[in-house]
């Protein structure tokens, strides 16, 4: 597990004085300002964070550092970490997203189906993508009932998939 998890990424300027449109990826958007300072991917940037209004697909923001239109457009796509010690701990059922990409699949007999390869939720759900080898990704739903067991400490996922899902 890294020591920082993806929070948020910067979509592009917002107005002309610097402020950016931030996407955030926590369950409630407005935490992603609680954090502490945020890292850019590489670590070699960090910025403080101070949230301004909700504004479409995101939240204003201004980021220490970045006072102008042209400097706020230029960190367009730039995801955002937080220090994994700022996140909240989650119960036992919960899982940060990154913490199950790359993870070993396997069946309740112990064949190996894969590795999660991404996290996806299209609205109804979370589903796990999993690289398969030599037979394509295939989508497995994050339910307790497919993926009964999760065990981070030993980098496996125990699944059930229903008869025919990953075939």
């Amino acid at each position: 597990m890294s020591d920082r998890v993806c929070v948020g990424a910067i979509a592009g300027a917002f107005g002309v004085k610097g402020e950016v449109r931030l996407k955030s990826f926590c369950a409630e958007p407005e935490a992603i300002g609680g954090y502490g300072p945020l890292f850019t991917e590489d670590g070699s940037r960090s910025f403080t964070v101070k949230l301004g209004r909700p504004v479409p697909n995101g939240l204003s923001a201004r980021l220490s550092g970045v006072g102008t239109r042209e400097q706020a457009e230029a960190l367009r796509g730039t995801r955002l970490y937080a220090g994994r010690d700022q996140l909240p701990s989650l119960p036992d059922d919960e899982f940060y997203h990154a913490d199950l990409i790359g993870l070993t699949v396997l069946d309740t007999g112990g064949t190996t189906l894969g590795r999660v390869s991404a996290v996806l939720n299209h609205g109804a759900g979370d589903l796990l993508e999993i690289q398969r080898s030599g037979k394509g990704n295939a989508l497995l739903p994050f339910t307790r009932a497919v993926v009964p067991t999760v065990d981070l400490a030993s980098g496996r996922i125990i699944a059930d998939p229903p008869e025919g899902l990953l075939e």
